[in-house]
């Protein structure tokens, strides 16, 4: 039997699990929001400690990363994503969930070809990109700059 392209698809709209999408949105719309908010809530604190806002600021992306891998590592993170979706894709706390993720699973190849490797796989492509990116938005600044 000949598959087609066109088959292909039919056959994956049929065996594809159909979602809610507006559940979906929503539930990540929670999440993301309730991730934030324990973030400023967090940078309140410190600042309610007596550290400076910049000072704040840094332990509070501290105090995220730390509270996402180890809730990587204790599994629990993925049972909320399974049920949040893209609410857990807070740029810090999913970045760190990737890494500490891949960590974990390639632990049995060793150190440095294991979990050093693999952290570079994910880890690599966001600081090109990111890098790329923030040169690409500072020459248009500068030009949007020169120009008004």
């Amino acid at each position: 039997m000949q598959i087609t392209p066109e088959l292909y698809q039919d056959m994956q709209k049929q065996a594809a699990p159909r979602s809610n999408t507006k559940v979906n949105v929503f539930m990540a719309f929670l999440t993301g929001g309730a991730i934030c908010t324990i973030g400023q809530i967090l940078f309140f604190a410190f600042q309610r400690l007596g550290f400076s806002q910049e000072i704040s600021m840094a332990w509070t992306s501290i105090t995220l990363v730390f509270c996402s891998a180890v809730l990587t590592g204790f599994g629990i993170y993925e049972k909320i994503a399974r049920h949040a979706g893209a609410g857990t894709l807070v740029p810090i706390t999913g970045f760190a969930n990737a890494i500490t993720s891949s960590a974990i699973e390639s632990k049995t190849e060793g150190f440095v070809l294991g979990i050093g490797t693999k952290i570079f796989t994910i880890a690599g492509p966001v600081i090109l990109y990111g890098t790329a990116a923030s040169v690409i938005y500072g020459i248009i600044y500068w030009i949007t700059i020169q120009i008004f």
